[in-house]
C-alpha cells in the first residue's frame, strides 16, 4: 500500500466510523472517556518511554530546548491530560439537542437539533497531550478524527492512540473514530487534504507556515487555529495599578501560548501616568520592550520597535508597545496588525468600553481583565479543542459545540406547501 492508499484507507474507515460514532449514547461515549483514562495509567510507562525516545530524537536533530520542552509528557501534563478525560465526560452532550424551536402560521413546526460534524482532520505540531485532548472532544460530540501530529512526537502520539483505541473496543465505540497517521511523511498530508467526499473539516494547529500551507491546499474546509497577536490597550482614563496587573498576568503567566499579550497600546493622555510603572515591572521581569518614538520617551530602557514587531508573535519575553492618539487609533492598529485573537481595553469609562466591544471583532474581546481568559476552560465551555482565528463556523475558544453543528427539523401532521 502507497503512501495515497494509505491515507485514503484511513480517511475510509474513519468515514464508516463517524456513522456509527453519531448514533451513540452520552452513556457509550462516556464510558469511552472514563475507560481511556485508566488505559493510559495502566500504560503510563510505555508512553513516558515512547515520550523520551521522542525527546532523545528532537535533541539529536537540534530541536531548539523550548520546543523539546513542549514535547514532553511532565507529571504535572499527564495529570491535566487524564484529568481532560474525565472532565469531558462530565459535560453536557451537545448532540441531538434542540437549540430553538417555533411555529409557523400553518401549525408546522420547526427546530434546529445539534449533529456532529462526521470526519474531522486535526493537524498539530509538538504537545502531544494535543493527541489525547482532540480525540476525547471529537468523539464526545459524535464525531471520528484523524490526527496528524508532528514527526517529533510520532512515537509518543502512536502510544497514546494505543490505549484510546483498546479503550473504544471495550466501550461499543468504533475504534476507527480515533486515527492517527502513522507516517512522519509530510506528504501524507497532502493527500488527507484531498479527501474532500470523506473528511469534513480540516483544523490545523500551530505556526504560521503549517497554517498558511494547510489553507492554501486543502479542498475540505478549514478552520484555522492561527497565531496570537494579542493587545491590551490603556485607555485614558486606565487605572496604574489595575492596568500593571493585568498587563503582567497577560505577558508574563505563560509567555509561549496564543492568548499571551504581545502588543501594548497606550492612549496619549494615559502614558506619562501609566507606561513608566507598568514598563519597570515588565523589565524587572527581563521583558525586553520595543517600543515608538514615544514610548522610549517615557521608559529610556525600551528600545526601537521596527515594523515587523507590530506584527509579531514572539512566544517569548519581548513586548511591543505604542503609544497612540486615542481608541480610534488603537481599533486601527488592531485591525491592520492583529491576527483576531484577543485584544481587550484597560478603562474606567463605559463609553470607552462599549465603543471597544463593538468595534474591535477578534474572537475575544474584553474589558479590564487579562487577555489568559481567551482560553475555553476559562470561558465555561469544560474543554476546547483550541482557538478559532476563522469566523466560520466557529470563531473563538472551541469547545464541544464548536465541533456540531445545526440541522432543521420540521414536525408536521400533513402540511402541504400549496
Amino acid at each position: 500500500m502507497n503512501l495515497g492508499e494509505l491515507v485514503h484507507d484511513l480517511a475510509l474507515r474513519a468515514r464508516a466510523a463517524s456513522e456509527r460514532t453519531a448514533e451513540l449514547t452520552s452513556a457509550q461515549k462516556d464510558a469511552w472517556l472514563l475507560s481511556a483514562a485508566e488505559k493510559l495509567e495502566a500504560a503510563r510507562e510505555v508512553v513516558r518511554e515512547a515520550n523520551a525516545r521522542d525527546m532523545a530524537e528532537a535533541r539529536e536533530k537540534g530541536v531548539e530546548a523550548p520546543l523539546v520542552g513542549r514535547l514532553e509528557l511532565s507529571d504535572a501534563k499527564w495529570r491535566d491530560m487524564i484529568q481532560g478525560l474525565r472532565d469531558v465526560a462530565a459535560l453536557p452532550d451537545p448532540v441531538g439537542r434542540v437549540e430553538s424551536s417555533w411555529v409557523r402560521p400553518n401549525g408546522l413546526q420547526v427546530g434546529r437539533m445539534r449533529i456532529p460534524l462526521g470526519v474531522i482532520g486535526i493537524i498539530y505540531e509538538s504537545r502531544p497531550n494535543v493527541t489525547v485532548d482532540a480525540a476525547a472532544l471529537c468523539v464526545k460530540a459524535g464525531n471520528a478524527v484523524i490526527l496528524r501530529g508532528g514527526s517529533e512526537a510520532l512515537h509518543s502520539n502512536l502510544a497514546l492512540a494505543k490505549s484510546l483505541r483498546e479503550a473504544a473496543r471495550e466501550s461499543d465505540v468504533p475504534e476507527d473514530a480515533i486515527a492517527v497517521m502513522p507516517t512522519t511523511d509530510r506528504e501524507a498530508i497532502d493527500f488527507l487534504l484531498r479527501e474532500d467526499r470523506l473528511v469534513d473539516l480540516i483544523i490545523p494547529r500551530g505556526g504560521p507556515g503549517l497554517i498558511r500551507a494547510v489553507s492554501e491546499k486543502s479542498r475540505i474546509p478549514v478552520i484555522k487555529h492561527d497565531a496570537g497577536v494579542c493587545h491590551v490597550f490603556l485607555d485614558a482614563t486606565a487605572d496604574p495599578e489595575m492596568a500593571r496587573r493585568i498587563v503582567l498576568d497577560s505577558k508574563l503567566r505563560q509567555m509561549a501560548v496564543c492568548n499571551g499579550l504581545e502588543t501594548l497600546l497606550v492612549h496619549r493622555e494615559a502614558a506619562a501616568r501609566v507606561l513608566p510603572g507598568v514598563l519597570k515591572a515588565l523589565h524587572e521581569e527581563s521583558v525586553e520592550i520595543r517600543g515608538d518614538a514615544a514610548t522610549r520617551e517615557h521608559f529610556g530602557d525600551a528600545v526601537a520597535a521596527e515594523e515587523a514587531d507590530w506584527g509579531a508573535e514572539y512566544l517569548a519575553p519581548i513586548l511591543a508597545v505604542r503609544v497612540v492618539d486615542d481608541l480610534d487609533a488603537a481599533v486601527a492598529h488592531v485591525r491592520r496588525y492583529g491576527s483576531d485573537h484577543t485584544e481587550v481595553i484597560v478603562t474606567e469609562s463605559y463609553a470607552q468600553a462599549q465603543a471597544w466591544l463593538r468595534r474591535v471583532n477578534s474572537s475575544s474581546v474584553g474589558v479590564n481583565c487579562s487577555t489568559a481568559f481567551a482560553d475555553g476552560f476559562r470561558l465555561g465551555l469544560g474543554a476546547e479543542i483550541g482557538i478559532s482565528t476563522s469566523k466560520l463556523h466557529a470563531y473563538g475558544p472551541m469547545g464541544l459545540e464548536g465541533l456540531t453543528t445545526l440541522k432543521f427539523v420540521l414536525r408536521g401532521d400533513g402540511q402541504l406547501r400549496e
